[in-house]
């Protein structure tokens, strides 16, 4: 490991400096025991195993005492409240949603600005007023209960939704009347990853078995079963309709057709892809047809039309194709090829009256094409620039929206012709002080360590001095397929408008470009995911956007691993770290919750000495220097019910960095309440979040923001 000495920046920037020499932290002491775990032979010391457990009272001293020594550290700060209130008035802007059209109603969200949770509208013509059709604000007084889906009957007659409190992955499904949105008595608890599947007068869903009182958030999840509700029953009335006593370790999601004769059972959570499976509805007897047995390849049926599926795969086609079957003989090796692979990865199908809309993502960015269903491009259609797109449409009539955003473009809303290809611009957003037009956004292709070209984007303000003295937040995730593509935030006007360069990096392990680029960041492949973030940091400093003592890095839950991985790596390279919500116990991540999940792409300690001995030597916990080396201010975030990544992997990784010998920049954690992994957090909750990490990163950056 590279030892180089970090010094206090005092280069002006944006207007100000400000001292960001640290006085001495005292930090609360962790509890710590001798446990000594063994893999293949391999001693491998675990101190703090106490800070697992979430309920224990020395847990909960623990977490209280930090809480009060980052609030002391961050109160301290001088800008902290006029950057709240900057980061409060760029976000109170009406944010309109698409409309989508159902049974000759449109349906859609919009925020009002400040709204927690966003609102669900409906009216009968796009130029009347809409009511109110279903408000998440009224479901609790702090906005900590976030509407996560909606899913109504084929009738239309009635909406099943689900809920997930304080951003856990745990969620519940009421019921209402869609005509007079009375609230149903039926009530469906320790629902997860699932939706509603209309079928005669109830639905499936999928659950857990109610988990043990006091290990909800934190005790893995075992047999995720199918379940049948008829509506006006109890729970406890439910119909199990499938569980795989085999193996306890898969998701179980299901789908029905629009004519209720079909049902789909999808499996996935120990490969790469999903295997699925098929029933005949009109027949009660009927037997489960296998489409794929394996989980080796994504498999998703788009619909069923006249007896013909239409099936995305990435089965011979790493970058995905289109297939078609039919249902009386759905197996694989029964499909016919609709539309081949392309040069992009096809990312996303839509059905639009008797065309197709496909969404591809090409070096990173979304573009969208109209096929007929026959699987001949019509055209492709025009976007403003590097972004990513979303569409509403349906096969039952011909109105098209797609919502477009970049990082300097707020999402907006078009209108598109199907018989033209002509875009019409429905709803736009204004910003107090922001205009997209004063910024910039590049592309570029840096080569990593071994050659391999990794896209980056890059955005800052126009006429910027590229002189190597602006700072650069540097933000990456690479890994689970998942691609970055370009997209807006409120946020981020902050730092742009400090003279900030925002850089945002497609390393491997992601989807960008289909499979093959995914595997390349996976189990032994994985240090090419920290190789390549390293790589973009040393491109951007070599090519004079910024200076290593200006350099901040941030990621969040794969990419706080990639945060936490990095900083061991090469603590020289940067100024400010912000490991967000990480992976940080690379021995023991698959024991918790759903991380038994992540094995395809991490492997495991479990799996042999080699592997074991692999994590060991990248896992953030592990590899933190305790022999002097300067290591930058990091502020490590968690919540106190995040159930996907359990807050013990940031409690430990807190705990030993602030035990080592790694310097005197600030090392603390921001433990929110009433949060979870970061899905449906209330805007209250992500402004403050976001005010105590940019405060956070100009203070260590010596930088006093200049705020309008």
């Amino acid at each position: 490991m590279k030892k180089v000495a970090l010094y206090t920046v005092m280069t002006a920037v944006a207007g100000g400096i400000v001292s960001c020499g640290n006085s001495k932290i005292v930090y609360p002491e962790a509890p710590r025991a001798d446990v000594v775990d063994e893999y293949f032979g391999i001693q491998v010391e675990d101190p703090y195993r106490a800070l697992e457990d979430d309920t224990a009272e020395v847990t909960a001293q623990w977490v209280e005492a930090q809480r009060k020594v980052t609030n002391d550290y961050l109160s301290k700060i001088p800008f902290r409240d006029a950057l709240r209130e900057r980061l409060t008035r760029l976000n109170d802007y009406v944010k309109p949603g698409m409309p989508s059209k159902r049974d000759g109603v449109y349906y859609f969200y919009a925020n009002n600005g400040l709204q927690n949770q966003s609102v669900l509208y409906r009216t009968d013509s796009l130029d009347a007023e809409a009511e109110v059709f279903l408000d998440p604000n009224a479901l609790s007084e702090d906005g900590t209960v976030a509407l996560t889906g909606t899913y109504f009957s084929h009738d239309g007659k009635y909406l099943a939704y689900t809920i997930s409190r304080s951003g856990s992955d745990w969620s519940e499904i009421y019921v209402m009347d869609a005509k007079t949105k009375e609230l149903l008595p039926d009530h469906i608890e320790w629902a997860k990853f699932t939706g509603a599947a209309w079928h005669g007068d109830g639905f499936y869903y999928s659950a857990y078995p109610r988990p043990e009182a006091g290990k909800e958030f934190s005790s893995a999840n075992e047999y995720h079963c199918i379940y049948y509700h008829k509506l006006g029953t109890d729970q406890s009335q439910d119909r199990l309709v499938y569980k795989d006593h085999k193996n306890p370790l898969h998701f179980h999601y299901v789908d029905v057709t629009e004519d209720e004769t079909m049902m789909i059972l999808y499996a996935s959570g120990q490969g790469l892809g999903n295997s699925v499976m098929v029933k005949d509805l009109t027949k009660p007897a009927a037997d489960w047809v296998t489409i794929e047995p394996s989980q080796d390849y994504e498999i998703s049926i788009l619909d069923v039309i006249d007896g013909t599926m239409f099936i995305s795969t990435n089965y011979e086609a790493p970058r995905y194709r289109m297939m078609t079957a039919s249902v009386k003989a759905p197996q694989r090796e029964n499909w016919k090829e609709l539309v081949p692979q392309g040069r992009g990865v096809l990312s996303g199908v839509n059905f639009a009256d008797d065309k197709l809309i496909l969404t591809y993502d090409i070096d990173a960015s979304n573009h969208l094409f109209v096929y007929t269903r026959d699987g001949q491009q019509v055209r492709e259609m025009q976007l403003p620039t590097y972004g990513s797109a979303s569409i509403s449409a349906s096969k039952k009539h011909n109105e098209v929206f797609y919502a477009f955003t970049s990082f300097t473009y707020p999402t907006a809303i078009y209108r598109y012709d199907l018989d033209s290809g002509e875009s019409q611009l429905y709803k736009s957003v204004d910003i107090d002080g922001f205009c997209m037009d004063d910024y910039v956004t590049e592309q570029i292709f840096y080569p990593s360590y071994d050659g391999t070209k990794i896209p980056m984007f890059i955005t800052y303000k126009k006429g910027l001095e590229l002189n190597g003295k602006n700072p650069v937040y540097l933000y990456g995730y690479g890994g689970f397929n998942v691609s970055l593509n370009p997209g807006f935030s409120a946020q981020r006007i902050v730092w742009l408008e400090n003279s900030g360069i925002y850089a945002q990096v497609n390393l491997r392990g992601g989807g960008e470009y289909g499979e093959e680029w995914h595997l390349a960041g996976t189990k032994m492949n994985k240090l090419n995911v920290f190789n390549d973030f390293i790589a973009a940091a040393e491109y951007v400093i070599e090519n004079k956007y910024s200076s290593k003592d200006l350099m901040v890095i941030e990621g969040g839950s794969n990419g706080g691993l990639l945060v936490g991985a990095c900083v061991n790596m090469r603590p020289d390279l940067f100024r400010v770290a912000i490991p967000r919500v990480g992976v940080m116990d690379m021995m023991r991540y698959h024991l918790f919750t759903i991380g038994w999940n992540w094995a395809p792409d991490y492997g495991t300690s479990a799996d042999s000495k080699e592997m074991a001995q692999y994590l060991l030597d990248y896992s953030p916990i592990h590899n933190i220097s305790n022999d002097g080396t300067p290591y930058p201010a990091i502020l490590v975030t968690t919540a106190d019910h995040d159930d996907r990544v359990v807050p013990a992997h940031s409690f430990k990784y807190a705990a030993a960095l602030q035990a080592a010998n790694t310097g005197d920049q600030a090392k603390i954690i921001r433990i929110d309440s009433k949060a979870g992994h970061g899905s449906g957090k209330p805007i209250a909750k992500v402004i403050d979040e976001q005010a105590d990490i940019y405060s956070f990163v100009f203070y260590n950056l010596g930088i006093k923001p200049q705020l309008k």
